[in-house]
């Protein structure tokens, strides 16, 4: 398999969860092909297992990727580590494990892309803290982009990085949430089917710059491209 391509223009491109379309998500070898490819970032999520360290995962359940269906917050590290992964219906490649964060920070360091990090479920001020602690020990702090459904999650990142790119994830647009957003200076990450050339410019017209998720067909995604959204965050796009 490869990529599909579109002209992306000025719009930058976002593996969802690494090259997720290719490689199975979330994984180092889906991060690692997104790094050879001209994506400008790669998307991830992180969660903290229950002996306080920071695994990558989408879901709060490991079931749709392993061979084992168990808690990810309510699991240890090494339990975590070593489940069988599936792509595909494989469970024989045995190089694919759930990443720790400095890993996925590391490769996105080693292929020179930026990082989308979504911080999944609610943080505490301290866990934020400790995130981003892990973060600048890779020296790669500068070049991460942090998402959130949880607003809360993202006023504490302000209040560590007042300066970092932040990008509050939403499933609809409301006539309330450009106000919101200008009041704390954040961007926004937005599902790409709530858009319209209209609220994308009154978002625009306000300095809110929009990411949208998830586009995964040529012909949408060339769509918002020519709305002039700064984002597009795809499974298979490039």
């Amino acid at each position: 398999m490869n990529t599909i391509k579109v002209n992306s223009k000025n719009t930058l491109m976002i593996a969802h969860r690494g090259m997720s379309g290719i490689e199975l998500e979330n994984t180092n070898a889906a991060f690692i092909a997104a790094g050879n490819r001209s994506h400008f970032g790669i998307e991830t999520d992180v969660h903290k297992t229950a002996d306080g360290k920071y695994i990558i995962i989408h879901d709060d359940n490991t079931g749709r990727v392993a061979t084992e269906d168990i808690s990810v917050e309510g699991s240890n590290f090494d339990t975590l580590r070593n489940l069988t992964l599936i792509h595909k219906g494989d469970s024989t490649r045995k190089e694919l494990c759930l990443p720790t964060l400095k890993e996925y920070v590391n490769t996105c360091k080693r292929y020179e892309k930026v990082g989308v990090l979504e911080l999944k479920n609610e943080f505490t001020y301290e866990e934020i803290g400790e995130i981003i602690g892990e973060i600048k020990e890779c020296d790669y702090i500068e070049n991460i982009i942090f998402i959130s459904f949880c607003f809360d999650n993202l006023v504490r990142v302000r209040q560590y990085l007042p300066c970092s790119v932040v990008q509050f994830l939403v499933d609809d647009f409301t006539q309330d949430l450009p106000d919101r957003l200008v009041e704390h200076k954040f961007d926004l990450d937005i599902h790409y089917k709530a858009l319209t050339k209209e609220n994308i410019d009154l978002l625009h017209s306000k300095g809110i710059k929009i990411n949208c998720w998830t586009v995964d067909t040529a012909e949408e995604g060339q769509q918002l491209i020519d709305w002039s959204v700064d984002y597009v965050t795809s499974n298979i796009l490039e």
